[in-house]
Order: C-alpha cells, then sequence, then structure tokens
C-alpha cells in the first residue's frame, strides 16, 4: 500500500463497477460501503470501452464523478490500467490484435482478453490509455494503489498466430545467439529438424505427432515472458508519470502458465484471486498453498487477496453458496498466512452479462440479505484489529517449486504422463499444513541458508547451479526430502548424463537404474520401517510411480514389496557433510507421508506452532516488534479445543473479555489471538 497512507489497517472491499448501473445508484453504493466497512474498491478493471468510446476519443467525465465520490466517501480506490479487454472497435480496426490457438482457430470478441499478447497494435492502444489515466488520475485523493491489467494468461494462455510466431523467433535470438546454439539447446540432431536459420523457426502448433519438447519448453517461458511485456510496458508508463504509487496485478492460483516468482520481482505487493469451492472439503488446503506461494514470493511481504467471493461462483459446473460462517472463516485464513487486504468479486452484483449469477457484497436481494450481513460483520471484526496490518510470518521450513520444471515435467513423451506438478505439491504442502507448520515456497534459486528443513516435490528440471545450492545446504547441517523423478534433464530439458539424477547422484547417494512408473489405479507395496511407525506389505502402499533404486552410500529406510522391484530401496536416508538428505521413489499415501515428513521435520528441529492442535485446525503466527498474533482457524465440522502455551487474549472476543489459556473453537470459528 501507499506509504503515505493516512492509517495502519486491514483492506476491505471489492471490484465496483459504476458503468453497469445508472448514476442515482451510485450513492447508495459508497452508503452502503460505509455501512458495510469497506475501506477501498478497485474500479476500472472493464471500463475501456466506456472511457474511450472511438480511437482516441476519451470520455472520463463520469469517471472523474466516481472517482471524487469515492473520496469524499472517504473511500481508497486500487486504480485499474483498464486495459484488461480491449473494445469491440479495436478488434474491427485491428483483426491481427487477435488470438489463435495451436489448430489456427482465431478466437474472437464477445467475451474479455481476446489480445495477442505479443501483439504491438493492442500493446501501443493500451499504453496509450494508461497514459492518460495515469496522468489524468495521479493527484487524485483516493489513489491508492495500480492494478494492471486482470488475470494475464487467464483465457489466452498461449498464442500461435503468426504476430507470436515473429515475436518468438525474436525471443529465441535474444536467447541463444545464433541458430547453432539453439539446434544444440533444442537436440535437432533429432528427427530431423535442424534448423538453417531462425525464419523457418514456428510456435509449436498442432504437429502430426509430439511436438519438440525443447521448443514446447521454450513456448511456455516465451509465452509467460510475453504475458510479462504486457505488464512490463504498462508499468514502464506508470512508473514515470506516478513514480510514489505502488502497483500490482492479480495473479491465479496453481497457475501454470505464470510464473509467479519471476512476476514478483516487478510488483511492489503480491495480489491473488482465489475462489474456494465449498463442495471440496479440502479446498482449505489449496488456499493454503497457493496463500504461501503469495507470502512468500516476496520474502514474507504481506499480500492482498484481490478477489474472492462473498457465496457462489458461477463458472463451475455446479455453484454452491458458502454457507454461514465458511466466507469469514476463508477470509480470515488470507489474514492469517500474510494478506493485508480482503476484497471481492464484486461490489453489486450485475443485472446482466456472464457473471449475473456470481454473488457479490451487494446481492440482487439487497442490503437485506444474509450475505451483506455477513460482509458487514467482518468488515467490523477487520476495523477492529488494525494492528495486524504490516506483521508478518516466520518458517523454518520450506516447499521448493520451481515454474520452469513443472512446464517441462508436464511435457508428453515421457515414462508418465499422469505426473501432475499442483498434485505433487498439494501433497506435499498438506502434510506440513495439517502438522500446524508453518512453511514457505520458495525456488530453487532462493537463498536456502535460513531453513532448517526443504522439501522437494518434485524437480524433474534441475540445472547444475541450483543442484549445487541444494548441496551446499545439506552439506552445511540442512535436511532435504527429495520426492521420485528429480534432477533428470538440464534447462532445455536434455536428460543429465551419467546416471539418474546425476546432479543429485552425490548428494542423495544413490543412483536410479529405471523408472517404473504404475498403471492407472495400480499400487505398489512398501514395507520396512519408516520413521512415524511401522511399515507392514499391507499396511502401505505406493502409487503413480516407483523406481529401479541402486544404493551408493545411503541407507535403505523401506522397500519395494512384492513384484519386479521387490527387495529394492524405496524410501532412504543419506548423511552428506553435516546434514541429510532423504528420498522417496514412489507417492506414499498422505499418512505415511504425513509420518514421514514428521520424523524428518523432528530431527531438523522444525516444530508446529502449537503442539498437538486438534484436526482439521489450523494455526499460525504473525507478528512484529510490538505484537504478536496468534490465528486459530477450525476448518472441521465439530468443535475443537486448543490449548494455548500461555494466556492470551482473544481480540475478536467482546471488550473486557480477559486472557485465557484455553480457546473453544466451534465449527468455523476463529480466533485472533494476542498475547
Amino acid at each position: 500500500m501507499r506509504a503515505d497512507s493516512p492509517n495502519r489497517r486491514i483492506h476491505f472491499g471489492g471490484d465496483y463497477y459504476p458503468e453497469q448501473w445508472p448514476e442515482e445508484v451510485w450513492a447508495e453504493d459508497t452508503r452502503l460501503m460505509k455501512e458495510a466497512g469497506v475501506t477501498m474498491v478497485t474500479a476500472g478493471v472493464f471500463a475501456w470501452a466506456r472511457v474511450e468510446p472511438r480511437p482516441g476519443e476519451y470520455d472520463f467525465g463520469w469517471f472523474d464523478r466516481v472517482m471524487d465520490n469515492l473520496s469524499q466517501a472517504g473511500l481508497r480506490v486500487c486504480l485499474a490500467t483498464m486495459t484488461a479487454s480491449p473494445p469491440p472497435w479495436l478488434a474491427r480496426l485491428h483483426p491481427e490484435i487477435l488470438p489463435e490457438t495451436e489448430d489456427g482457430r482465431r478466437k474472437w470478441p464477445g467475451g474479455r482478453q481476446h489480445y495477442c499478447p505479443s501483439s504491438p497494435v493492442y500493446r501501443e492502444y493500451a499504453t496509450r490509455l494508461v497514459k492518460q489515466v495515469a496522468t489524468r488520475y495521479a493527484q487524485h485523493p483516493a489513489l491508492e494503489l495500480w492494478h494492471v491489467g486482470n488475470e494475464y494468461g487467464c483465457h489466452i494462455r498461449q498464442c500461435f498466430c503468426d504476430v507470436s510466431a515473429a515475436d518468438f523467433r525474436h525471443w529465441l535470438r535474444q536467447r541463444y545467439g545464433t541458430v547453432d546454439a539453439l539446434n544444440d539447446a533444442w537436440s535437432t540432431a533429432f528427427w530431423s529438424q535442424r534448423y538453417e536459420s531462425f525464419d523457418e523457426v514456428l510456435p509449436p502448433r498442432l504437429a502430426p505427432t509430439f511436438a519438440n519438447p525443447s521448443q514446447q519448453l521454450d513456448y511456455w517461458r516465451f509465452s509467460d515472458d510475453a504475458l510479462r511485456q504486457c505488464y512490463l510496458a504498462e508499468l514502464a508508463v506508470l512508473r514515470l508519470v506516478t513514480p510514489g504509487v505502488p502497483v500490482t496485478t492479480n495473479l491465479m492460483p496453481h497457475h501454470k502458465p505464470v510464473d509467479a516468482f519471476e512476476w514478483a520481482r516487478h510488483q511492489d505487493v503480491m495480489s491473488l484471486d482465489f475462489y474456494q469451492d465449498p463442495y471440496d472439503p479440502d479446498t482449505h488446503l489449496g488456499a493454503a498453498l497457493s496463500f504461501d506461494v503469495m507470502r512468500s514470493a516476496r520474502d514474507g511481504q504481506p499480500w492482498m487477496l484481490l478477489e474472492q467471493a462473498p457465496s457462489a461462483v458461477n463458472w463451475r459446473p455446479r455453484n454452491s453458496p458458502k454457507p454461514p460462517g465458511v466466507m469469514r472463516l476463508w477470509s480470515w485464513q488470507a489474514v492469517a498466512q500474510g494478506a493485508d487486504a480482503l476484497m471481492y468479486f464484486q461490489w453489486r452484483q450485475s443485472r446482466g452479462g456472464a457473471e449475473k449469477f456470481h454473488s457479490a457484497m451487494l446481492p440482487h436481494g439487497g442490503s437485506g440479505t444474509r450475505i451483506f450481513r455477513e460482509v458487514s460483520e467482518l468488515g467490523r471484526e477487520l476495523a477492529s484489529v488494525p494492528e495486524i496490518a504490516g506483521t508478518r510470518s516466520h518458517a523454518d521450513a520450506a516447499l521448493v517449486v520451481d515454474w520452469q520444471s513443472w512446464w517441462a515435467l508436464e511435457l508428453d513423451s515421457h515414462p508418465s504422463t499422469a505426473l501432475d506438478q499442483t498434485q505433487l505439491n498439494r501433497a506435499h504442502h498438506r502434510a506440513l499444513f495439517e502438522a500446524g507448520v508453518a512453511c514457505d515456497v520458495v525456488p530453487p534459486s532462493a537463498d536456502l541458508a535460513g531453513y532448517r528443513l526443504l522439501v522437494v516435490p518434485n524437480l524433474y528440471l534441475l540445472g547444475e547451479d541450483d543442484a549445487r545450492r541444494l548441496e551446499e545446504y545439506v552439506e552445511g547441517g540442512g535436511h532435504l526430502v527429495v520426492s521420485f523423478f528429480s534432477g533428470i534433464v538440464d534447462e532445455c530439458d536434455r536428460v543429465h548424463l551419467g546416471g539418474y539424477p546425476a546432479p543429485l547422484r552425490q548428494l542423495l547417494g544413490l543412483r536410479v537404474e529405471e523408472f517404473w512408473p504404475l498403471d492407472e489405479g495400480a499400487a505398489v507395496s512398501v514395507e520396512g520401517v519408516l520413521p512415524g511407525g511401522p511399515v507392514s506389505a499391507s499396511g502401505v502402499e505406493g502409487d503413480l510411480w516407483s523406481e529401479h533404486i541402486e544404493l551408493e552410500g545411503a541407507e535403505a529406510v523401506a522397500a519395494f514389496a512384492g513384484g519386479e522391484l521387490s527387495g529394492r530401496p524405496a524410501v532412504t536416508r543419506h548423511a552428506y557433510g553435516s546434514g541429510t538428505a532423504w528420498y522417496v521413489g514412489t507417492r506414499l499415501q498422505h499418512a505415511d507421508l504425513r509420518g514421514l515428513l514428521d520424523h524428518v521435520r523432528q530431527e531438523a528441529g522444525v516444530h508446529p506452532v502449537i503442539e498437538g492442535l486438534p484436526d482439521r485446525v489450523q494455526a499460525t503466527v504473525r507478528e512484529d516488534d510490538e505484537r504478536r498474533f496468534l490465528f486459530l482457524l477450525n476448518h472441521g465440522g465439530s468443535e475443537a479445543v486448543v490449548e494455548l502455551p500461555e494466556p492470551m487474549r482473544d481480540r475478536l472476543s467482546p471488550e473486557g473479555h480477559g486472557p485465557v489459556t484455553t480457546v473453544t473453537l466451534p465449527p468455523r470459528g476463529v480466533a485472533v489471538m494476542e498475547h
């Protein structure tokens, strides 16, 4: 947020679209916003067609009145650059901006995000608009921060048109310099793919069979970069016109096309859109992982939940409302994991359009509704604890995740195409989350020295430098857990020679002779004595994957039982330098992975926020030099009792409630305790 903002507080509000309503409704909007405890709104996201109805002709008068009304009501504005969805006239005048799929089909106007990210025409018109918006509102008292674009890569993840092809060739020239270097990186000696000129290179369009995997990988990199160049072009204008105003853009959860760690370098505050599913009993686990990514991406800095739903969404096959108390619980989960703003899509529920059945803070039924009452109650709660804003969390454990490895892992023509990076990340993160352990999420290029425990769900693609960094981490006393099919290829998707996993072979003390992916629905038994308890052939199974592992210094902690790999190591432990490296050669069931990670983290000296947490209760800490807040959230369906390590006061209880040593949480209950 702005350094010169008048108050320290957790911002609360939602997307505001006054252009959808007659002007006489606007006064009611600001009155009810104040009643609901709103402090900030996002405005202008889809206003391009209204403020520039014809090329170069601007109509800002109505938006001036919107900004003034909000300012007079004491509300701050997260002001969008208005470029998320081009107006129809732009596609009519310049159809070359429209994106194409890999099989050559054009995507037309009528929805949103109908632009090719590489289009210089789109970028020219977009930056021209941004300059107008930034210049006009640079000194407006309501301006809190800039919101660039919207959900980059949501609908157009990759474009394969001729404009993108030309941009891709330019990108490749900058990356490789010469076509010979490109041929080497892409292993084009295979299948007679050698290029004599960059002009011969195309995007990985629909081909008779598998496209070159290195080409596909580079196209993921290029497509992410093309989207980011759109963002950076607008950012450059904002930095020039309003250098003191912070800038953000809303990322999406588990969003493969956009490398959150790379994008974090170009934002002043991270923002996330997250829509939890009331039909999913474990939806809070996916949220927890995404929230940890947002907090970690800028070294623990507070972030913004820029969109969530007050109740039901409109885009799932079946859209459940959030039962009473659920919206509050999930909102506080974001705060507990580092959010300093809770925003919704949207303020007033639309009467028409594709999202008319998407819930809003102010529903079709008006202010006399359950949703509005719950929203208003949450607004009052957030206002009662403004000191939370700016506090941070500390973690001794980290999940190591890499977007480029993700792109490479899920390519075709692999031993198995059933490997899903998001599922692997969630499984390992869940084991730490349910143990009550604070966890960061970092790339392998991060500074790892401050962590006692690193958990690697998968690093199929691993460069020599990052492998060396992991080796130095363990050698210096760190504890590392690496799961299967890691350290297999380099940055060009070429296999590391010298035996799998060559860059980690010495660190792990083993060699993988051969991959044995499991058939759909198949499982493999594991026996031995896994840390956390004895394991028998009938008690523990792995699925999805197995490997023929040869020991080269490591000890076998558990072995496969039955089948072709019977007696071969399944889980290993290797003392290396002053630390320890573990390897897991199959996908363990949740309880067994949890038991293994519990043992390793205890060896590493990584402890839960609170020992003995009841099942499905989350505990996190945010603190600064003056205050320490303990958040307790009950994601379960029954009452839970939490024993506190010392007397604390519940900041959400009525005034006068003294310190307690026991907290009773009803289902969906929340407590914010302070020392």
